[in-house]
């Protein structure tokens, strides 16, 4: 199975101390963000976890204790965009999280690391040639490290639109000059561009629809085939498997206009305020009427043979 740590919130950037004590004791909880008293019980074992899946602003904070995830194999994912504080007011640099991404591909590998380019918005200031001449410049700085980017475009949820009311939809002219564009400077650099729950009809050379965390990706990422059971996804659109999250929403604290997983600034201080490094919680301790479960988790390795030790 894959267990995953970052569609709900930013654990490498914020509480990296926490997950390593979670993989010393071997297990961690997490609450059912719809109905908080259930809470599913994963077991952090590289028998049954095929694969821990990270998505992050800011992997540099992983990077002191990285033994304790060498019995895993991984997969992450890195954002790195050209907004500054205007718009991500509490996301370093893209120059240091450059440096960091090109780090923790050495320590991965390169086919084990993933660029995200998102979510792509259209402003004055941000407009459809300051994106073009931003992407040339980040794939050239990336592409040691990776051979792939995923893009998408930003989607107006109830969230975005309270916190981020200047925004507005990209049209499909726009998405459609960006993925062009994007799509000859990838092959330049050696990457493949994979769009993330976009129009198909934007698909065109080094550029797929196939998802950003597709069982093809992960496979390839592996070096083994995936035997995945059959599940509902969230999203009809998305064929990528991100079930079995151990975030939570309103806790990253990035303070991106742009982000769907937060609610506003003051409940993600008042979440984090419950943050304990030594719980199993991410946020919080056990709570009355609290119903525990164990996950079903086994492999989903097809006979346990690496691809790469076939090569």
């Amino acid at each position: 199975m894959i267990l995953n740590t970052g569609s709900r919130t930013d654990i490498p950037a914020f509480f990296s101390e926490w997950f390593y004590n979670r993989l010393r004791e071997g297990y961690v909880l997490a609450r059912n963000p719809f109905y908080p008293s259930l809470v599913t019980r994963y077991a952090l074992d590289p028998q049954v976890v095929d694969a821990l899946v990270f998505c992050t602003k800011n992997p540099a904070p992983m990077f002191g204790h990285f033994d304790l995830l060498r019995p895993f194999q991984m997969f992450w994912f890195v954002t790195i965009t050209p907004y500054g504080p205007d718009i991500e007011p509490n996301v370093p640099s893209a120059e240091r999280v450059a440096e960091a991404f090109l780090k923790l591909s050495e320590l991965v590998g390169r086919e084990r690391t993933s660029w995200r380019y998102d979510p792509v918005f259209i402003s004055a200031k941000y407009s459809v040639a300051f994106h073009i001449g931003q992407f040339e410049k980040l794939a050239r700085r990336l592409c040691p490290g990776t051979s792939q980017c995923v893009v998408s475009f930003i989607d107006l949820y109830e969230k975005t639109r309270r916190n981020f009311p200047e925004a507005r939809e990209v049209t499909f002219q726009e998405q459609r000059e960006l993925i062009e564009a994007f799509s000859s400077i990838a092959a330049e650099h050696g990457m493949k561009i994979h769009l993330c729950c976009e129009n198909e009809r934007l698909v065109c050379r080094h550029v797929d629809a196939g998802g950003c965390l597709s069982r093809a990706v992960l496979e390839e990422a592996l070096g083994c085939k995936l035997k995945v059971p059959k599940r509902k996804s969230a999203r009809p659109e998305c064929s990528c498997l991100l079930g079995s999250d151990i975030g939570a929403y309103n806790t990253c604290g990035h303070g991106c206009l742009y982000c769907y997983a937060n609610y506003d600034r003051e409940t993600v201080l008042r979440n984090m305020r419950l943050h304990d490094k030594h719980s199993p919680f991410l946020i919080g301790g056990f709570q009355a009427g609290d119903v525990i479960r164990e996950a079903r988790q086994e492999s989903w390795k097809d006979g346990q043979t690496s691809l790469f030790d076939l090569a």
